[in-house]
C-alpha cells in the first residue's frame, strides 16, 4: 500500500458542470477554488459534497466536545 492509498479523499461536486471528482482532503479547498475560478468566474458553484461536508463538520464538533 502506498502513502497515497492512506490519504482520505472527498468528492467535489459541481451541479452546473454535472461533474464529480475525488481529491485528497488536504487539497479539497484549493481544488474547489480552482474549479470555480476557472469555470464559473469565481462564483461558488462547485463544493465538497454537502453530505460529506456535514459528516466532517459533525466529527470535528465531536472531537472538540461541542456537541
Amino acid at each position: 500500500m502506498t502513502e497515497s492509498d492512506d490519504t482520505p479523499e472527498v468528492p467535489i461536486v459541481c451541479p452546473d458542470c454535472e461533474t464529480t471528482s475525488r481529491v485528497p482532503l488536504s487539497e479539497a479547498g484549493d481544488a474547489v477554488d480552482r474549479h470555480n475560478d476557472r469555470l464559473h468566474d469565481g462564483d461558488e458553484v462547485a463544493s465538497v459534497d454537502p453530505e460529506v461536508a456535514d459528516a466532517i463538520a459533525d466529527m470535528v464538533a465531536e472531537d472538540l466536545d461541542l456537541v
